[in-house]
């Protein structure tokens, strides 16, 4: 009873132990079971995170075998992810390459034994994807014995957008590079500041502009383009673009390339920080725009002198210039320019003073010619106004929206077009009524005009001309009415002369019907050519009817020559006899004479001598007309000649109470033959003492002018009347009705101007009635 009293306790302890060990054991195991429900929790939701991640974890151990999620094998384009690495090589357009698989392996091994990473890029043959591995030794937690543990990563995207940002900057580089180089290729000069409003780049041409070597020394030295304007510098107006982060743009005077130029310099804020600038030339636009200027000046200035009214409207339909005729067909007050009066106030203006036709509804009207504004091509109108005016208006709209107007008054024109209209009848009516026969030839050979006798000149039918025809088609028509039909060609030329070459040209041609015709062409203003034809046979026959009448008088003439010398040397021995015998006389031979015989003796002698000299002047005279006269020429000094003549007749001049006095250079001298020129002026100074009354005055002057001599010789006597002065001068000639000879009032003014021109000078007298004679000699 003890002992069982002493096991139950014990009993119930190891119960209470027993019970309370599975109680314990339950709890642990409770919670075992909820660690490792978590546990597999946390695998599952770390496998989906692998398994969603973008990289894929590969495990190659030792032993080639490898451990990889699916998703690798559907990357590499296989079905299943294979037992070891060599079998990652599926065939063709399956898995990698053998190429690939041996790098892969080859990596695998040197990182499985050096513990060293590597890294390669791969793209699978049945894959269009690209994948990074990235391979380093694995944690011995993960794998103890010395695996490979590598991440693959798909960058199919990330290479795509790198070959796509690639691309975009080889071609952002090759737009730079265009962009440097157009840049340093621009005429202008360009430039750019960094924040500073420091120059940092600049081209070619602002280095040629400031005459620098280089771009370097440019921004070296902070070499500026344009001075300070207005106490600011380049680099402050910069500045100011910069703070206003707006471009600014002004024209100023710069020294380029050692000449001073306008330019339009422009600073232009980038969308960083910087300043851009460029500098324009504008010198020959500023050039063309004063040429511009000073042209449409003259041009308006030009436009006022015009008869005819022009007017120019801007594309806002207001009026920019009208001259004074446009201002005097519209009525226009002044001022409307400067007002800037419109196109339509202008119609108002010129309805109200009736200078626009007559129209029913005048607003839709003048809507009608506002139209003008947006044609195409020029518009042009008549206007008849109420006064009788015409009115000729012409609308040339121009590019810019505006308008030229130009109004011409034809009222004039059109009472000239219908006088014109009258002229051409008459004319065509005068034409055809003229003797000589016309024709008009155009410039490029054609008949464009002619009247009724031309055909009927050529012996032609008026129909051939009907067709206005050309030269040569006319031409081998007339070819077969001519004599010789060779001679055509001297007509076609005559016509091209005048049309062409535009030459005056004339010429003579015979018919085969015996008429003779004489044409000439002529160039007229408007281009064409005249050919006129004249039929001068009947004044052809006329011609040589004269010309036979000429031959015979010159006959006539050379007989009269010949008779008057043969008469001469048979005048001379007879007259020679009785001088002789007078003078025997006079001598006593025949026994002494009485007073009264002495003086028939002595008039006998002066009797002969004077018509011994005559005899001698006819002679001479009439060797000289025919052109026989012997010159003997030698060197003669004129002032001691002169002097020789004037004492011949010192006692004429003495007894006939006159005053004689020769003035000249004594170093003149003349080439000529001595005595007939003694007798030449003999005969001019005896004729100029026979009619000068006593105490009157002979002056002979002697000089030389423009390489000639003259010798003048002048009195104040009776002188001579016009008719008679004509009369003196004329010789021997034979009578109007060819039957006889005149006689002339003396031989010696004749004879003496027969003698100074076979010396090759020329003899004039000036005479007027009661006022003196004035003969000059003028010898080479």
């Amino acid at each position: 009873m003890e002992n069982s009293s002493v096991f139950l306790p014990i009993i119930g302890l190891l119960l209470a132990l027993w019970t309370g060990a599975a109680v314990w054991l339950m709890l642990k195991a409770s919670r075992d079971s909820q660690a490792a429900a978590g546990h597999r929790k946390a695998a599952r939701r770390l496998s989906r995170m692998v398994e969603e991640g973008p990289a894929i974890p590969l495990l190659v151990r030792v032993d080639g075998r490898i451990e990889a999620p699916d998703r690798f094998a559907r990357w590499i384009g296989l079905d299943k992810v294979p037992e070891y690495l060599s079998e990652l090589a599926g065939g063709e357009d399956m898995g990698l390459s053998e190429e690939q698989v041996e790098q892969l392996s080859a990596n695998v091994r040197r990182t499985q034994k050096s513990a060293k990473p590597f890294k390669m890029a791969l793209r699978p043959p049945g894959s269009r994807k690209s994948l990074a591995l990235r391979g380093a030794l694995a944690d011995p937690a993960v794998s103890p014995s010395g695996a490979a543990l590598i991440w693959v990563f798909d960058f199919t995207e990330t290479e795509d957008e790198l070959a796509r940002l690639g691309e975009e900057a080889a071609r952002a580089r090759d737009d730079f590079g265009a962009l440097v180089g157009l840049i340093e290729a621009a005429p202008m000069p360009m430039w750019f500041r960094g924040a500073d409003m420091q120059l940092r780049l600049v081209n070619k041409a602002y280095v040629e502009a400031v005459g620098a070597k280089s771009a370097d020394q440019v921004v070296a030295e902070q070499i500026e383009l344009v001075e300070k304007v207005g106490g600011r510098s380049a680099a402050q107006v910069a500045q100011q673009a910069a703070d206003r982060r707006q471009p600014i743009e002004r024209i100023l005077s710069a020294t380029i390339n050692n000449a001073r130029r306008t330019i339009r310099v422009t600073d232009l804020p980038l969308v960083g920080e910087g300043i851009a600038g460029y500098a324009v030339d504008i010198e020959e636009m500023e050039e063309q725009a004063r040429e511009f200027r000073a042209f449409r000046e003259a041009q308006r200035s030009m436009l006022d002198q015009l008869s005819i009214g022009v007017g120019q409207f801007d594309s806002q339909h207001r009026m920019t210039f009208a001259n004074q005729p446009f201002h005097r067909v519209f009525s226009l007050p002044p001022g409307v320019v400067n007002e800037r009066t419109t196109f339509e106030q202008m119609l108002m203006i010129a309805r109200e003073n009736g200078r626009i036709p007559e129209v029913r509804d005048f607003p839709a009207w003048r809507k009608e010619l506002a139209e003008w504004f947006q044609l195409d091509e020029t518009e042009e109108v008549a206007w008849p106004l109420p006064d009788s005016t015409h009115l000729r208006l012409v609308a040339q709209p121009l590019p810019d929206g505006g308008l030229v107007l130009i109004a011409e008054d034809q009222t004039e024109q059109l009472a000239l077009s219908a006088t014109r209209d009258t002229l051409l009848r008459t004319r065509t009516a005068t034409f055809d009524s003229l003797f000589e026969a016309l024709a008009v030839f155009a410039p490029d050979g054609h008949l464009e005009l002619w009247n009724r006798g031309f055909p009927l000149a050529w012996g032609l039918e008026g129909e051939v001309l009907d067709g206005h025809p050309q030269v040569d088609e006319l031409l081998e028509a007339i070819a077969g009415q001519l004599a010789d039909p060779k001679q055509i060609t001297e007509i076609g030329q005559t016509i091209r002369s005048a049309t062409l070459d535009r030459k005056n040209s004339r010429g003579r041609i015979a018919l085969a019907d015996g008429r003779t015709l004489d044409y000439a062409g002529v160039p007229l203003p408007d281009g064409n050519g005249l050919l006129t034809i004249l039929d001068v046979t009947a004044s052809q026959q006329a011609e040589e009817a004269l010309r036979e009448r000429n031959r015979a008088l010159e006959e006539a003439d050379a007989v009269m020559t010949r008779f008057l010398a043969n008469m001469s040397y048979e005048f001379r021995t007879p007259l020679t006899s009785i001088g002789g015998f007078a003078e025997l006389l006079a001598q006593g031979i025949a026994g002494e004479l009485t007073p009264q015989a002495q003086e028939y003796v002595q008039a006998i002698t002066m009797s002969v001598g004077k018509l011994t000299a005559q005899v001698e002047n006819v002679l001479d005279l009439s060797q000289s007309e025919a052109g026989l006269m012997p010159l003997r020429k030698t060197k003669l000094e004129v002032l001691p000649f002169i002097e020789q003549i004037v004492r011949k007749r010192e006692s004429r001049i003495i007894e006939n109470g006159l005053t004689l006095d020769v003035k000249g250079n004594a170093n003149k001298v003349v080439e000529a033959d001595r005595q007939q020129m003694q007798r030449a002026i003999g005969h001019l100074l005896d004729n100029a003492i026979a009619n000068t009354p006593r105490g009157g005055r002979i002056l002979i002057d002697i000089a030389k002018r423009r390489g000639l001599n003259r010798i003048v010789i002048s009195d104040n006597g009776a002188g001579m009347s016009q008719h008679e002065l004509a009369r003196a001068l004329e010789g021997i000639r034979m009578s109007a009705d060819g039957k006889g000879i005149e006689r002339r009032q003396g031989l010696g003014i004749p004879l003496a101007r027969q003698l100074v021109e076979a010396h090759g000078g020329t003899l004039d007298i000036q005479s007027r009635k009661n006022a003196g004679t004035t003969a000059t000699i003028t010898l080479p």
